[in-house]
């Protein structure tokens, strides 16, 4: 049997049993964000651990302040390069969960696809890569050292994980830095994602009057902060969708013509793009097109603003204060708290006189990066990539963060690596989120296809 038909026949053999783990893992409700959900996000970690050891694999779980990382270890059958894989159990919140179609954390199977927040991102992609490692071990296929790191706060910054780093990097050091968090191409080619953009945020808050005025009694005479936020917001660009805060650019390592070809291999669909998202494709710089907008320019966004009365009803106020969130989606060159800097000095200088500016939560959660395109595991892994699919993957640079990447490079000394089997239809940090069992058995293939070719390669 070729590596493949291994790997197939173990998913068709053991398919109940996988479903019933997977299902079981989507069970819990991990959510980070929420410190309620701590017991919970202990829970999943303990099944975890029960989990890998069924696999062979020694385990730990470490506690990072309050925080249960997991890690696991298997030694190789082979001499090194050792393998880390990096995914995370903790998931988003479901709300809004009126808008959900099956309850968030009791999976459904409706035809091929399972509905679970979590389902994709990051429980079905890892938990896959992890069916297609017990498929090589069942099959006696020898394995490369191989390291397992869960995370148990990427959705919310892994600031336990990045606090832990320096005592953990001799216990992660590795040859290869397996990443299993991103996706396909939206027409379903295979792809490696060959970049991130890096991300910081911040949140903004106008203060004007010491309690809500009456807009009648002080309409044209006390200043409104509500108003004044929105002005401040607007002076973060120009009209031609441009960054407009001094210094914000001018670190920017560019695209080589090499990536910025390679981007453009696959045209860009503006229907299919309104079809998966609702809206037109109009965001950013105007100088770009929607690919390079979103693989090789940083950004800034507005996440959220609040002020004042908005629910039903009228209320006819001059609000107290107005409160802006912020998010800057980085590339290569920029610091995230180089940026922060940036951004909150340009507020500062447009606050208008008679309200008070506050910058909190500020927070530099890491760098953009590149990789290299002829590195030996890019070839590696395109080669893996074209045998299961018969066609070279694409690459992508994604314009999402997986911002403990760079600090996990940074630390262990290995070479990242990002394979992924998202789509957007997968409708991940949204309602009704979902991952078929295509995408699932994709994973599992590349995952044990990609180990097996590394031990052969180095036995």
């Amino acid at each position: 049997m070729t590596m493949n038909e291994i790997i197939d026949a173990a998913f068709t053999r053991h398919r109940d049993a996988l479903l019933a783990d997977y299902f079981e893992l989507l069970r819990f409700p991990s959510v980070s964000s929420d410190p309620a959900r701590l017991g919970d996000c202990a829970r999943c970690a303990a099944w975890l651990k029960r989990y890998l050891s069924r696999l062979g694999f020694s385990v730990e779980i470490v506690l990072a302040g309050d925080q249960p990382l997991l890690i696991a270890e298997r030694a190789g059958a082979t001499r090194p390069p050792t393998v880390l894989f990096y995914g995370h159990y903790d998931v988003q919140p479901a709300d809004p969960l009126e808008l959900w179609k099956t309850p968030p954390f009791e999976p459904t199977l409706i035809d091929d696809r399972v509905y679970a927040r979590g389902a994709q991102d990051n429980k079905g992609q890892f938990f896959a890569f992890l069916a297609g490692v017990g498929a090589l071990i069942e099959a006696g296929v020898p394995l490369p050292p191989l390291r397992i790191l869960l995370d148990s706060q990427e959705e919310s910054g892994s600031r336990a994980l990045h606090a832990a780093l320096p005592d953990l990097r001799r216990r992660l050091a590795a040859h290869v830095l397996l990443v299993g968090d991103t996706g396909m191409h939206t027409s379903g080619r295979l792809a490696i994602t060959a970049g991130l953009r890096g991300l910081s945020h911040l949140t903004v808050r106008l203060s004007g009057p010491d309690h809500d005025l009456h807009s009648g009694t002080h309409g044209g005479v006390a200043p409104n902060p509500a108003m004044a936020l929105a002005r401040l917001i607007a002076t973060l660009h120009d009209d031609d969708g441009r960054v407009a805060v001094p210094g914000f650019y001018d670190r920017l390592i560019p695209p080589t013509e090499e990536e910025r070809r390679q981007a453009n291999r696959l045209p860009f669909d503006p229907e299919a793009y309104q079809r998966e998202t609702g809206t037109q494709p109009t965001g950013g710089e105007r100088a770009y097109n929607p690919i390079e907008r979103g693989c090789f320019r940083p950004t800034i966004e507005v996440n959220g603003i609040q002020a004042g009365h908005t629910g039903p009803g009228t209320k006819t106020i001059i609000p107290a204060g107005a409160v802006a969130k912020l998010s800057m989606r980085l590339v290569p060159g920029q610091s995230p708290e180089g940026v922060i800097r940036l951004v909150s000095e340009h507020l500062k200088r447009h606050t208008p006189p008679g309200l008070t500016l506050e910058i909190g939560e500020a927070q530099a959660n890491g760098p953009g990066f590149r990789l290299p395109l002829d590195s030996p595991l890019v070839r590696l892994a395109s080669g893996v990539l074209e045998q299961m699919a018969g066609e070279p993957p694409v690459f992508l640079w994604e314009g999402a963060s997986v911002p403990i990447v760079s600090a996990l490079q940074e630390q262990t000394g290995a070479a990242p690596l990002l394979v992924g089997f998202g789509l957007g239809e997968d409708r991940i940090h949204a309602p009704n989120e979902s991952f078929s069992l295509t995408q699932f058995q994709l994973m599992m293939r590349f995952g044990g296809l990609f180990l097996a070719e590394l031990a052969a390669r180095d036995a």
